[in-house]
């Protein structure tokens, strides 16, 4: 059965009056409750490119076009491209208004599910303890630790008023940084050789030639170098396929001491491999 559209009905007013939608509709009501006299359907001649155009409303000597799909915000923006001095404004959903400048329009907030939202997770217990060496810089060029605290946004659309439950993001968020807690992280470039138990890495850093060998089953090996923005990126790697299907970004902050960290934003890809 065919599902019915807002574009498949249309909207009478008192005065017999028949708008194209919800939102046209609602703005008439709100100008007649203003008491402010007002037009439909106006043709301006000449408007653009000496074509004539017709806006929804016009109120004394100025303009109001009710935005509710991108062919509504392209010819708002054509308009007050072509006619900079013409007074209208847009008027409509937040979903389309949020790409034309705020002055210029006149936000209808709605509040129910399919929004795009984003909640943080920051807690004292979202953190883990690693070693880990960059042998290229100086500082770090010797193999050291440190504890991070890790703040994680979780980006997608609601479900029941809810992005994700805050229960379940910091139980899945634990999950994840329990895998990486109080292990050595170092590049799979510097691995010369392994067995069954065990890595061994070689490389040629600023504090000289390390040949280290490591247990497997503390070591966590990176594809780059174990860097603080690397760390982000793996940490969404491994949160991802663990989210609910609503979720189609992560963003990730490490802090590496008090005051310096990096944080890293990516979006979800589902698609199968």
């Amino acid at each position: 059965m065919k599902s019915l559209q807002d574009k498949d009905i249309r909207y009478l007013d008192h005065k017999r009056v028949t708008y194209r939608s919800r939102t046209e509709s609602t703005l008439a009501r709100l100008l007649s409750f203003l008491d402010n006299q007002f037009e439909y359907d106006v043709v301006i001649p000449g408007l653009t490119n000496g074509k004539p155009v017709t806006i929804d409303f016009k109120t004394k000597n100025k303009y109001i076009e009710v935005v509710d799909s991108e062919t509504d915000l392209q010819k708002f923006r054509t308009i007050k491209q072509k006619n900079p001095d013409l007074n209208i404004i847009a008027f409509g959903s937040s979903r389309y208004l949020a790409k034309v400048d705020e002055l210029d329009s006149v936000f209808l907030y709605d509040s129910q599910d399919n929004e795009t939202s984003s909640i943080f997770i920051e807690d004292p217990s979202l953190a883990f303890d690693y070693a880990h060496i960059l042998p290229m810089v100086e500082k770090c060029s010797i193999l050291h630790g440190h504890t991070s605290n890790v703040m994680v946004e979780i980006i997608g659309t609601t479900r029941n008023n809810l992005v994700i439950d805050f229960g379940d993001a910091k139980r899945i968020i634990k999950q994840t940084l329990n895998l990486m807690d109080h292990k050595f992280f170092i590049s799979k470039k510097y691995v010369v050789k392994e067995d069954e138990k065990h890595y061994f890495v070689s490389f040629k850093g600023l504090q000289g030639d390390f040949n280290l060998q490591v247990p497997k089953a503390t070591t966590f090996m990176l594809s780059g170098e174990a860097t603080v923005e690397n760390l982000s990126t793996e940490i969404i790697r491994l949160l991802a396929p663990k989210m609910p299907t609503n979720i189609d970004a992560l963003g990730v902050y490490i802090y590496e001491g008090a005051s310096k960290g990096a944080h890293i934003i990516c979006g979800i890809d589902r698609r199968p491999r």
